[in-house]
C-alpha cells in the first residue's frame, strides 16, 4: 500500500517536531512548514493526504492556507488552535477544515484523527452511483455533488459526509455520539461540538427548515411535507 503523506503546518518547533516524529512512527511519509507561504508551496508542489495545520502562523495564518489549499484541490485538513471558541469552529469549518484539536493535545488521539480523516477519503473512493433524493435536496454519492431546488450547494467533504448519513434516514433523530462514530470515525463519543458546529455550517449553506434539532439527542434531517 502507498505510504500516506501528511503535511505539518506549526511554527512552534518543538510540537512540529513531535508531531512529524509521532506520524512517521506511525507510518506516515511527513514533511514540516513553518509558515503560511512555505505551507501552500509545500502543498502544491508535493500534494499531501492530509493536512495537519496550526491556525496562528507567520505570513498568513492557517484559515488562509485552508482556503488556497482547498481552491485548488480537496484535502481533508485538521486544524489546531489555541481557541476553543465556538466563532473559531465555525471560521475554520468555513474555508474547508474538516476537523479541530485544541492546544494542548494528546499524540495519541491527533493520530486518531488524521486515521479517520484518511479512512474517510477511502470510503469515498468506494462510493456507489446512488443519488439520494430527500424533499428538495439531490445528493450525488459517487459525484459528491448536492442540489437544493436544482441550484448547486458547495459543501467541504466532512459536511457533504455529514448531509449523506442524515439523508440515508430521512426524519429519524441521529444522536450526535452516533455521527461522531459514522462520520468522523471517533468512537469514544467525545467532541459533540464539532457535530453541533458542522450542522450550524450545514445550515447556513443549505438554508432554514431542513435539520431539525433534538436537544440533548442529535439532530433529524426532515424535508418539507
Amino acid at each position: 500500500m502507498k505510504q500516506r503523506r501528511v503535511l505539518v503546518v506549526e511554527d512552534e518547533p518543538t510540537i512540529a517536531e513531535s508531531v512529524g516524529a509521532r506520524l512517521r512512527a506511525e507510518g506516515y511519509e511527513v514533511e514540516l512548514a513553518g509558515d503560511g507561504p512555505g505551507a501552500v508551496d509545500a502543498a502544491r508542489r508535493r500534494p499531501p493526504d492530509a493536512i495537519v495545520l496550526d491556525v496562528m502562523l507567520p505570513g498568513f495564518d492557517g484559515l488562509e492556507v485552508c482556503r488556497r489549499v482547498q481552491a485548488d484541490r480537496p484535502v481533508p485538513v485538521l486544524m489546531l488552535t489555541a481557541r476553543d471558541s465556538e466563532t473559531d469552529h465555525l471560521v475554520g469549518l468555513g474555508v474547508g477544515a474538516d476537523d479541530y484539536l485544541t492546544k494542548p493535545f494528546s499524540m495519541r488521539v491527533l493520530c486518531a484523527r488524521v486515521q479517520a480523516l484518511l479512512r474517510r477519503v477511502d470510503r469515498a473512493a468506494q462510493t456507489s452511483d446512488e443519488i439520494l433524493t430527500v424533499g428538495e435536496l439531490a445528493i450525488n454519492k459517487a459525484q459528491r455533488r448536492v442540489t437544493r431546488s436544482g441550484a448547486e450547494v458547495h459543501l467541504t467533504p466532512t459536511e457533504f459526509d455529514l448531509l449523506t448519513r442524515l439523508a440515508e434516514r430521512p426524519r429519524a433523530v441521529l444522536r450526535r455520539e452516533q455521527l461522531l462514530e459514522e462520520v468522523w470515525g471517533w468512537a469514544n463519543g467525545s467532541g459533540t461540538r464539532t457535530v453541533d458546529s458542522h450542522v450550524k455550517a450545514l445550515r447556513r449553506k443549505l438554508g432554514p427548515g431542513l435539520i431539525r434539532t433534538v436537544h440533548g439527542v442529535g439532530y433529524a434531517l426532515e424535508p418539507a411535507p
